[in-house]
């Protein structure tokens, strides 16, 4: 059965998208090659959000229903410049991602040395006194240490999940297989771009 299913895998996603020209998919303050431009913002989000709803079980196919034909030459390069951009978006990600766990590495450790150091003078505050104060200075100590401990904790136990799951759609969208449909009657033929 598993053979069966790596020999044929699920057919895409359907993910669908009208625009009356072409150069709406792209940021049009972006000067960069076509091949390496940015999608527009509104359009990026359409996809992304609409990639995140869908199962992770399948690829996806962006199908792209455009009123006015777009030139030749933009045409057969739009699935490359799209999966670029995704590329490039997941490439992003994984790197906020070491960041993010470089800082937690940092801050876990600035955190344990911080909270070692409140222990022993809380500890050395109970040896020298019990008196209210004495008994305020350790519990204040104690609790001050393990707080410095939250953003490290914040970020081991919650902070990179999401971080990891955009990468992973990122990722996804950087597969996917773009298709560009022109309605019938658009150039004459109804054919597909």
């Amino acid at each position: 059965m598993n053979d069966q299913r790596a020999m044929n895998p699920p057919p895409p996603l359907p993910m669908k998208l009208q625009l009356r020209e072409l150069a709406q998919l792209f940021n049009s303050m972006d000067p960069s090659p076509f091949h390496d431009r940015d999608l527009d913002a509104d359009a990026e989000e359409f996809i992304v959000s609409w990639a995140r709803e869908l199962s992770s079980a399948h690829e996806l196919e962006l199908t792209i229903q455009l009123s006015t034909p777009p030139p030749p030459a933009r045409a057969a390069d739009v699935e490359n410049a799209v999966q670029h951009y995704f590329a490039h978006r997941a490439e992003m990600k994984q790197h906020e991602f070491r960041l993010m766990m470089r800082n937690g590495r940092t801050s876990l450790i600035v955190g344990l040395l911080f909270l070692a150091a409140c222990l022993m003078v809380s500890e050395l505050f109970g040896t020298i006194g019990h008196g209210t104060f004495a008994k305020i200075a350790k519990e204040g100590l104690t609790i001050g240490g393990w707080v410095a401990m939250w953003r490290p904790l914040q970020i081991y136990l919650y902070d990179w999940w999401p971080l990891r799951a955009e990468r992973r759609v990122l990722e996804r969208l950087s597969r996917m297989t773009v298709r560009l449909v022109q309605p019938v009657g658009s150039d004459g033929s109804g054919r597909n771009a």
